[in-house]
Parts: C-alpha cells; sequence; structure tokens
C-alpha cells in the first residue's frame, strides 16, 4: 500500500517527535532560541522545499521545548517533602474506586494539608468496605507514603510519576463534605447518568459487560471473566474505542434527521455528544485519540475541507503528549496508536489477499481488521503484559460482529431511559442477551489451555508466534503485478 503524505503531515509530525522526544533528554529556552535563530536564517535564504523543512525543525524544537517545560512541571511534587506526615487533608476523589484484595484505591488531588493548601494529583489508598463516589470531597485522617518500588516485575512508583502522582494516601478515616464543581462535577454527573441510563434492570455479570464496554470500566468483571477476555484476545472491547464515538455521533446525526433538523445542527450536536462521552468515560488516550478524530470529522464537514484520517490521528497525538509526554510510555497510548495505524497501513494489503477467500466482505475486513492488530500490537503486548493472545483473530471474528448491537442497543437504552424507562428496561434486558454472547465468547476461547503464551513460558514461545507472524504476513502481503 502506498502512503502518501503531505506538508501538513510533515509539521503535525515534527510537532509530535518533538514533545516525544524530551522523555530521552530535555531542551532548555536558551538552547531552543540559539537553533531557533538558526532554523530562521536557513528558511528566510533558502528555496520553498527549504523553507518547509526549516518550519519542520523549527516545530520540532517548539514541540520539544514545551513538551520539557511541561515534564518539568509534572516531576515537580511539593507534597513529597511530607512523606510520612499524617494529618487531616481535604481530597476529591476523581476516579472510581478499584477494589483489590486488601484495600480499595483511586485517583484523587489533595487540596490542603492541616490547612495547608496544596494542589497535587495523589492515589488514595482506602479500606474495604464503604467507599467515596467519584467527585466527592473528603475531610479524610490520612498518612503520606511513598508508592510501592519495583516488585514481581511492575514498578508502580515509577508509573505513578509518568502520571503526575508522587506520593500515595493511606486514608484511615473519612468524611463527604461535598462534591467537586466546574467541568470535573460536570462529568461526574454524566458518567453517572450513563452508568444508570444504559442497563436499568440489569444486573451481575451482563450488567458489568455493558459497563466494561460503554463505560471503558471492566473492574465489576469477575477475576476469572477478565482473564478470559485477556487470553482470548478480547480485551481490547473492554476499552472505549472509535467505535464508540462513531456510534454517539451517528446517533445525533440519527436524531437531528428524524426530528427534521438540517446537516449543520446534526454535525453541532455530534461534537455536543462526543464531548460529554469523552468526559463521561475519562480521558484516555484510546478516549481523546477517538474523540478527537470524530470531533475532527465533524468540523471538517462544518468547514467543508476534506477529511484526513492521517492528520486527525498525529492531531490526537499532539494532544496527549502535550498534556503529558510520559504517555509516550502508556500501554493504552501505544496499543492505541499502533492499533489505528495497522487499520490505515497493513489492514487494506491483507483485506485485498482475503478477497479471493469465499466470505462476506464484512466477515473479511473484520478478520484482515483482526490480523493486521493483532500482528503490530504483539510486541507491545508481550513487552507491556508478558502475554500474547494466540486465537485472537477467533475470538474477535465472533464477538466484533455483536459490537454495534450492544453499543447501539446501550446508547438507545440511554436515550430513552429520560422519556420511557419502561421501554429502556425492555431494550436493556434485551441488550443483557448481547453482553452474555460477548461473556461466552470470551470464556469459549479464553478457557482453552492454548489461547495465550506468556513469560512464564520462555522465549521459544514468542519466536515462535513471531516467527508464524512474519510468514503469515509474508503469505498475506500482496504481489507486484
Amino acid at each position: 500500500m502506498t502512503v502518501r503524505f503531505a506538508p501538513a503531515h510533515l509539521l503535525a509530525g515534527s510537532v509530535a517527535l518533538g514533545l516525544a522526544l524530551a522523555n530521552l533528554g530535555r531542551i532548555h529556552a536558551v538552547a531552543l532560541a540559539g537553533s531557533a535563530v538558526a532554523v530562521v536564517a536557513l528558511a528566510v535564504a533558502g528555496a520553498p522545499a527549504a523553507r518547509l523543512a526549516a518550519t519542520a525543525a523549527l516545530l520540532f524544537l517548539l514541540g520539544w521545548w514545551f513538551a520539557s517545560a511541561r515534564l518539568a512541571a509534572i516531576d515537580r511534587s511539593p507534597i513529597s517533602a511530607e512523606i510520612g506526615r499524617a494529618g487531616r487533608a481535604v481530597v476529591v476523589v476523581t476516579t472510581p474506586p478499584v477494589a483489590g484484595q486488601f484495600e480499595m484505591r483511586a485517583q484523587g488531588t489533595i487540596r490542603s494539608l492541616d490547612g495547608e493548601r496544596i494542589h497535587e494529583p495523589v492515589e488514595l489508598q482506602l479500606h474495604l468496605g464503604r467507599s467515596p463516589p467519584q467527585g466527592a470531597v473528603l475531610d479524610a485522617l490520612v498518612v503520606v507514603q511513598l508508592p510501592p518500588g519495583p516488585e514481581h516485575g511492575f514498578d508502580e512508583r515509577t508509573w505513578l510519576r509518568r502520571h503526575g502522582v508522587h506520593v500515595v494516601l493511606r486514608v484511615d478515616e473519612w468524611t463527604q463534605i461535598g462534591a467537586r464543581g466546574g467541568l470535573g462535577g460536570i462529568a461526574d454527573r454524566l458518567r453517572r447518568w450513563l452508568g444508570r441510563s444504559i442497563a436499568p434492570g440489569l444486573a451481575g455479570e451482563r450488567r458489568a459487560v455493558l459497563e466494561g464496554i460503554v463505560l471503558g470500566d471492566g473492574t465489576a468483571l469477575s477475576p476469572g471473566l477478565r482473564r478470559d477476555f485477556q487470553a482470548s484476545g478480547l480485551y481490547h472491547i473492554l476499552a472505549v474505542s472509535g467505535q464508540n464515538v462513531v456510534l454517539v455521533a451517528g446517533g445525533a446525526l440519527l436524531l437531528a434527521w428524524l426530528l427534521g433538523f438540517s446537516r449543520w445542527v446534526g454535525e453541532v450536536g455530534a461534537l455536543a455528544g462526543i464531548l460529554g462521552y469523552v468526559l463521561a468515560v475519562g480521558p484516555s488516550p484510546s478516549v481523546i485519540r477517538a474523540g478527537i478524530a470524530g470531533s475532527l470529522a465533524s468540523l471538517a464537514w462544518l468547514s467543508g475541507r476534506l477529511r484526513d484520517a492521517w492528520y486527525a490521528l498525529l492531531v490526537a497525538a499532539i494532544a496527549l503528549l502535550a498534556w503529558n509526554p510520559y504517555n509516550v510510555y502508556d500501554p493504552g497510548f501505544q496499543l492505541s496508536f499502533a492499533a489505528v495505524i495497522a487499520i490505515f497501513a497493513v489492514v487494506p494489503a491483507i483485506n485485498r489477499r482475503l478477497e479471493r477467500a469465499p466470505l462476506p466482505r464484512s466477515i473479511r475486513l473484520g478478520i484482515a481488521v483482526s490480523i493486521g492488530c493483532g500482528l503490530v500490537t504483539a510486541p507491545i503486548l508481550w513487552v507491556q503484559f508478558h502475554y500474547l493472545p494466540v486465537l485472537g483473530v477467533p475470538a474477535n471474528a465472533l464477538a466484533e460482529p455483536a459490537m454495534p448491537i450492544l453499543l447501539g442497543l446501550a446508547f438507545a437504552t440511554a436515550g430513552l431511559n429520560t422519556v420511557a424507562p419502561g421501554a429502556a428496561s425492555v431494550v436493556a434486558w434485551m441488550n443483557g442477551w448481547t453482553a452474555s454472547y460477548i461473556a461466552l465468547c470470551a470464556r469459549a476461547i479464553g478457557g482453552l489451555p492454548f489461547a495465550e503464551v506468556s513469560t512464564d513460558q520462555g522465549l521459544a514461545a514468542f519466536a515462535a508466534i513471531l516467527l508464524a507472524s512474519v510468514y503469515a504476513w509474508h503469505r498475506l502481503r500482496p504481489r507486484p503485478e
């Protein structure tokens, strides 16, 4: 497949590369100024191609400098000087608490410690049992601790630091004294509304699967089912993807059409729906990438400009890396962007090779996506999570056709629940069977003894999978005429 890049791709890619490079070395303002003067001098004296290259170099330097400043800000932690201190703190819970074996954990923001104003992200460690809701403002008795260091192959302290979290607050007792406001408060209310509305009347496993797919929150799944999703290669459907965002935008456009509004109103509604959905499910890399791509598609229609998938992907990368350059280390960031690049650059070639297979077009495309994304993301899964799903292609071929049905019914249920709760319960009951089918696919494939290979089985297993993948790609890639 020939991939053509426009000058806009070069300029956006230069910014993204500069933002990512700050993780290897940081540039300061003096070095930036000197480099920028040299680049501008070359641009003024050069031909159009040289001016384009100089502009790209300047944007690269600006991205590098900006990311260096952002990393310095993320690494700054006033509360780290209070390690071992106990006191009363006012904290805001910013994520839903997740129950572990011995305690509950949630992300939060500390506002004050013993009356001293502090504003910094923290991790909250709470006792098992009653937990505060997302968005709650707590008055708590806390002990400031360092996060655990490297243990069992995972360095929690480094992982948290890359998310701007430098301390753990062990909460001994707490009282809710309010709820956060502003944009965070809106996000909290949207999440609670969506969580209530997508599955009225459902409970247990069916509700857990629905919440996992629609909200990207698989914490309610049983440990066994979560392992089956992982082993089967279906764990990715528990992360909000572009498919979710497409259905949100499509639903807004359909509603506008049914009500007789213009396409312009529908596109504005799609933008609002995407923004609300991103706020509700939280700013993970896959959500932000999908949200930016969907928003740019609507803005492209409103402005009359051609949509550019590669440019949308680069803009999403710039937004995520500008917010936190450490995102380049995040498995969600790596897997999300690797999968989309595979869809753009690898899947079409595989799909053409599968055209000779006597299968419906939609099934061939689904298989091509599973193979392409599996090949590209396999090294990331092995390095980050130390396992590879072997049967991801058949598992996805079985489960993926049910995904649009589940998402469509879930969003329809949420809409109906505001005007006709009885009808919403019926639709949710029907959707529960779709959730059960997807869980059955995960169990049937993930429960097989050879469904995945892991580092426990050694490098030989990985080498065998890698050789098989290379052979498959060699067989599937299109031959020159």
